[in-house]
């Protein structure tokens, strides 16, 4: 049991004895580094229970905390702020519990209701890009920390394998591929299918070109372009099932499915159950139709169908053509439907999607809700802001978007420059450089983009991410590397629990900062919020370096302290790496 939980309930006994008054809570802080204490209570909110002086309330508030807590060794109070010192003891029973704990700050797994998380869900005419890394990052973390807070999490993407745009690529391909494969190539399908989709742009623009040359006006060229116009036909025979039209899309998403798998491997993510718009697209006509019948939803005079939400503040909503074919909004409510059926435990999904759809998430679960679904109240928008690169930083072929796997290497080829400048590294083989590269360069990657709160835009600079000083991966993850050599170097029997020391403030300050991860992970699920744990474990790293920089570990001549400080540090090891497998990052033995 914390600390403020015991504090909590003897302050509201003590209040009651004291002043025959019941108080409904109690407000804590942290002690200001300038005065003597380990906790805070705030006086002034008690006032609006018992009127009086704050001064001499903290003051019997605080000999009566005194007297009946042995956790409570001394006291003083600042005006309205009664300050706490607590027990040695009290710490190093706290420390010793955590450090039996081998689960330490993770609830019991499927303690808590099923979720649903959906990250990723590219289209299948090009690889993934800086945009895709920021989605799969916080939504992998965001599954990872629902998980560690006891819900039951089930992985999921819905990948984008149709429309006109896969059909660009195929057309590109069949035109213009004289039958060259991934294997024929060297190329990751997904790489050699977007350069098709690049390869259409490119003809297609030249098509309009020579319409507009003749007369045309661009936005009829656009719409008359030959190659367009075959690519619409094209999509009509894969609707209608062409079976020519459709060996070619198979062929050509299962090149891409493959580079993808690549890359979700090399970044450290994975799915449970994968979902394609192919099969869902037309989900959600029958809840349209059904919808209709229970007056959720409107039919107007063209046959088309909406759900007016005006009563919600929102607008009305067009959930079904008047040709009867099926929107972006009906294939979401059925999918979401699907899904429900699919998972009969599930009480909830999280959509990690860019924040330009804000919007429609809204009107999605609103509707969801109208339609009677209980678990409508547990959707959640994990919403993210763009990420944006220092001009001239990075560069695609293209020139414009930079894909995932360029970025992956871009990390981990600044990461050996970088640790080649600091001399860090004497003593590896080149592979076990080239390996610790790839951890320090993702781990830069990672942190930069889970240490911002998702719904911030981000800019990234690789240089700046690699730095190993301040709030970066690399900062945390040498810390870790630097508590494994102590640890090496520990050649003493440490593994039984130290039962009376007299403590280091540092140490004090190191056992209060563990204390807080349990409420860290809480905080983070409860928010969708990656950002919580990271900067949580910068503020864990921060405290232990301070612990480093000004108490002797092994240098230390009492065995008792000795073995306590090399516990501390092991535990603090096991946070940080407990933590970062949290946000999908490594960390090193040595560095």
């Amino acid at each position: 049991m914390n600390i403020q939980t015991i504090l909590e309930a003897k302050v509201k006994e003590g209040f009651l004895a004291l002043y025959n008054v019941e108080i409904p809570s109690v407000e804590f802080q942290a002690t200001r580094k300038d005065f003597e204490g380990d906790v805070t209570i705030v006086v002034f909110p008690m006032l609006r229970y018992k009127k009086g002086n704050p001064v001499q309330i903290g003051e019997e508030l605080g000999a009566y905390l005194v007297e009946q807590l042995d956790e409570i060794t001394s006291y003083n109070v600042v005006k309205g702020f009664l300050n706490l010192v607590v027990s040695d003891a009290f710490y190093l029973r706290s420390f010793n519990a955590i450090a039996a704990n081998d689960t330490f700050g993770y609830d019991a797994p499927d303690s808590l209701d099923a979720r649903m998380v959906e990250y990723s869900s590219p289209n299948t005419n090009k690889p993934l890009h800086l945009g895709h890394v920021r989605n799969v990052l916080l939504g992998y973390a965001v599954s990872e920390i629902l998980k560690a807070a006891g819900h039951k999490v089930y992985k999921t993407q819905i990948i984008n394998d149709r429309g006109i745009h896969i059909c660009k690529s195929m057309l590109a391909w069949k035109r213009f591929g004289n039958g060259e494969t991934p294997e024929s190539t060297g190329l990751k399908g997904d790489k050699l299918v977007g350069n098709y989709y690049v390869k259409f742009d490119k003809e297609y623009k030249k098509e309009i070109e020579a319409l507009c040359a003749q007369g045309s006006t661009e936005e009829d060229a656009k719409k008359q372009a030959p190659l367009f116009l075959e690519a619409q036909e094209m999509l009509r025979k894969w609707e209608a099932g062409d079976s020519e039209v459709v060996a070619l899309w198979e062929m050509m998403n299962n090149w891409v499915y493959e580079g993808f798998d690549v890359t979700y491997k090399n970044i450290g993510v994975d799915f449970d159950k994968l979902y394609y718009e192919s099969n869902t697209y037309l989900l959600g006509k029958d809840v349209i139709e059904e919808g209709l019948k229970n007056g959720v939803f409107f039919k107007k005079d063209d046959g088309s169908v909406w759900c007016d939400l005006t009563e919600d503040g929102l607008d009305e909503k067009l959930v079904l053509r008047s040709d009867g074919t099926a929107v972006y909004m009906t294939q979401d409510i059925g999918t979401a439907i699907q899904r429900s059926k699919d998972f009969t435990d599930l009480n909830g999904m999280v959509y990690t999607v860019g924040n330009e759809q804000d919007y429609h998430f809204k009107v999605l679960f609103l509707i969801l809700k109208k339609l009677g679904y209980t678990w409508a109240d547990q959707l959640y928008h994990l919403s993210y802001g763009m990420v944006d690169l220092p001009s001239g930083k990075m560069k695609s072929r293209e020139g414009t978007v930079v894909d995932a796997d360029d970025l992956m290497d871009e990390m981990a080829s600044t990461a050996g420059e970088i640790s080649q400048e600091l001399g860090k590294l004497e003593g590896y083989s080149q592979e076990e450089k080239n390996e610790l590269y790839k951890i320090i360069g993702l781990g830069a990657l990672k942190y930069f983009i889970l240490k911002v709160d998702p719904k911030k835009r981000i800019l990234f600079d690789p240089q700046a991410s690699v730095d190993f000083q301040g709030n970066t991966g690399p900062f945390v993850q040498y810390t870790y590397a630097r508590i494994q050599s102590i640890l090496r170097k520990a050649d003493f029997d440490h593994s039984s629990p130290v039962s009376a020391i007299d403590m280091h403030s540092k140490e004090k300050e190191l056992v209060k900062q563990m204390e807080n991860f349990p409420e860290v992970i809480k905080q983070a699920a409860q928010n969708y919020s990656p950002a919580v744990v990271a900067n949580y474990t910068y503020d864990l790293v921060k405290e232990f370096n301070s612990f480093y920089q000004n108490v002797s570990i092994l240098g230390e001549e009492d065995l008792n302290k000795k073995i306590f400080r090399v516990q501390l540090s092991k535990k603090v090891a096991e946070i940080i790496k407990s933590a970062f497998s949290l946000l999908g990052i490594q960390v090193p033995e040595r560095m």
